[in-house]
Parts: C-alpha cells; sequence; structure tokens
C-alpha cells in the first residue's frame, strides 16, 4: 500500500487510536457526554478512512490526478473540524464548527463518488 492508499489507511489507524483513548477515558470517568464527537471520529476518520485507503490501493488509477488529493485534503479537513465543531454543539459554545465540517464530509463524498465513477469509466 503506497501513496493516497496508505496516507488514508494511516490516518484511519491514528483516528481510531485516539477515538479508543478518548474511550477509556470517558469510561473511565463515567462522563459520556461527548460520545457523539467519539463516535463521529470513529466512524468519519476510522471508518471511511479506510474504506477510501482500500478503494485508492484496489484501484490505484483511481488517485491519480488533482480530484483525489482534493478528496483527501476536504476528507482530512472535514474530520479536524466536524469532531471538535461537535464538542463545541455539545458545550452549547457554537455550532459553526460543526456545521462547515458536515458540509465538508458531504463534500468529500461527493468528491469520492466522481472518483469511483470516473475511475469506473476508465477502465
Amino acid at each position: 500500500m503506497r501513496g493516497l492508499a496508505f496516507n488514508f489507511f494511516v490516518l484511519g489507524i491514528v483516528s481510531v487510536l485516539v477515538g479508543m483513548i478518548w474511550g477509556i477515558g470517558m469510561s473511565a470517568t463515567g462522563d459520556h457526554t461527548l460520545s457523539p464527537a467519539h463516535a463521529h471520529l470513529n466512524l468519519l476518520g476510522f471508518v471511511l478512512f479506510s474504506v477510501f485507503g482500500f478503494y485508492y490501493h484496489a484501484v490505484p488509477d483511481a488517485a491519480e490526478g488533482v480530484l483525489p488529493k482534493l478528496h483527501f485534503g476536504t476528507a482530512v479537513l472535514s474530520v479536524v473540524i466536524v469532531v471538535p465543531g461537535i464538542v463545541m454543539a455539545i458545550q452549547e459554545t457554537g455550532e459553526a464548527m460543526a456545521k462547515v465540517g458536515s458540509l465538508l464530509a458531504v463534500v468529500s463524498m461527493i468528491l469520492f463518488l466522481i472518483v469511483v465513477f470516473k475511475s469506473r469509466a476508465a477502465s
């Protein structure tokens, strides 16, 4: 595994490690208030990044060009923004970051859909 596939996969592993440590911390304190943010880190960060990594590994030509790199940047940015944004929303200190991060996650999935269709058309 190399390039974009590797980058997605490694970030997925980092995301789940952070999520696991966070989950253990919540369990140890008995405070599960931030569990929605924790769940989004695991879902967007680990599950989706792993799916993206496996796809780009299985279809290496799909990782070529600007669009897949834009997909990567948008996907990473969405997680970096949405997770603390959800924390802020839960703590009632603002919802703007959660909204922006959510929109970026949708844009990321649209970009991935385009990449998938383009790579299908090319094969």
